[in-house]
């Protein structure tokens, strides 16, 4: 929950108003690891303490992501009717903080991996106890099982995800939803351009969310200097917060495109939603993935802007006219490059504006989201 700057604190507020409007919800208030949650009027009345036991037949709707902020919700889940809202399908950070960080419980987090992986991920386990660990090893041992071997019932975002929850989960239901976010509404691109101080002669390309390495910053940053140098008058404007020692600024300042590189920061949440409306595309580059669907890039959508994506697995479910794909690999930087050369040479490039918006409407908004999750429910009762 809001004031975690997590996207599915964000997602949580954006499904839970239409949702409590169709069906009867009690939100568990998650510990306090940024103070109390921040929550419209209508959302706090429906706060109850976290220590709040569960009702017979209360099916308890629990969200699972890769990062500590989930940690309380692996305890709660437990011995509780749990249908699992599955954000990532890589999890073995989170298991990983909660039984080597928090608990220290290596004989645990053994187990764990045996049950998710059999002996190949008791070898992960015994490895990581010497201190042998490798950057990919999560999303090769991804501990699914580990930790949502009890749920009654999955929710994913993806198609990709889908075949997967299924594959590892065989017999149980399994629920494919498009990701909802908020719709911003009418929206004036003109005036939020000047506010950005974006001049109308300037191609904008925007990243949107948490900045961390493996959001392709390094391509991009490539891409906008291979650009500029074409003659290009491209920008980048990251909207954000920054993950500490990324240093994108520093790199910025090193190809000889620092004045060409903006930051804003973290925004608040009404800024935040409408500020994609500037952009002329939105880049979203994940490698490697956890098989997350990006809320940024339906963000985008929702703002009319079409967003280029790593062209891999969920990401190739988004039609190519609203999500241009740019190839995971050496050709990375290339493709930015000629991405951000076309969009001013290309007459049909703004009709994929109606395009992006058209998209998101048809399942990425809230209340078809609630709908479509509140009939599941139903259906398992």
């Amino acid at each position: 929950m809001p004031p975690v700057r997590s996207g599915v604190s964000d997602y949580a507020v954006e499904l839970l108003r239409p949702m409590s409007r169709s069906v009867d919800v009690r939100i568990l208030t998650p510990p306090n690891s940024e103070g109390p949650p921040e929550l419209p009027s209508e959302l706090a009345s429906l706060l109850v303490p976290l220590e709040t036991p569960g009702i017979p037949g209360e099916i308890f709707v629990a969200h699972f992501g890769n990062n500590p902020y989930h940690r309380w919700i692996i305890e709660q889940s437990r011995g509780r009717r749990t249908v699992a809202v599955v954000h990532d399908l890589v999890l073995q950070h989170l298991l990983v903080h909660q039984m080597l960080d928090v608990t220290k419980d290596s004989d645990a987090y053994a187990a764990a991996m045996r049950e998710a992986h059999g002996d190949s991920g008791v070898a992960l386990a015994q490895a990581r106890s010497f201190g042998v660990s490798g950057r990919l090893d999560p999303f090769l041992f991804p501990a699914l099982k580990a930790l949502l071997g009890d749920a009654e019932a999955l929710i994913c975002h993806s198609e990709f995800g889908r075949r997967e929850l299924v594959r590892l989960f065989p017999g149980r239901p399994v629920l494919r939803m498009r990701l909802p976010v908020a719709d911003p509404g009418p929206l004036d691109r003109s005036k939020i351009r000047e506010k950005l101080e974006i001049s109308d002669q300037e191609i904008l390309m925007m990243h949107l969310g948490f900045l961390t390495p493996e959001k392709g910053l390094a391509a991009i940053l490539g891409g906008l200097a291979a650009a500029r140098g074409s003659g290009i008058n491209a920008r980048l404007l990251l909207v954000g917060q920054e993950a500490e020692g990324v240093g994108v600024q520093a790199v910025a300042e090193r190809l000889g495109i620092g004045p060409s590189v903006t930051s804003t920061g973290w925004l608040t949440w009404d800024e935040m939603v409408t500020a994609p409306v500037a952009a002329d595309v939105g880049v979203v580059l994940r490698v490697p993935s956890a098989g997350e669907t990006s809320a940024a890039v339906v963000r985008f959508l929702a703002c009319g802007t079409p967003a280029a994506v790593i062209a891999r697995r969920q990401f190739l479910e988004w039609p190519e006219k609203v999500a241009p794909r740019i190839t995971p690999g050496p050709s990375t930087i290339a493709e930015i490059a000629r991405l951000l050369r076309r969009i001013p040479e290309d007459d049909d490039w703004q009709d994929r504006r109606p395009a992006a918006r058209a998209f998101y409407e048809d399942g990425h908004m809230p209340q078809q989201a609630a709908e479509t999750m509140a009939e599941f429910l139903k259906s398992l009762s």
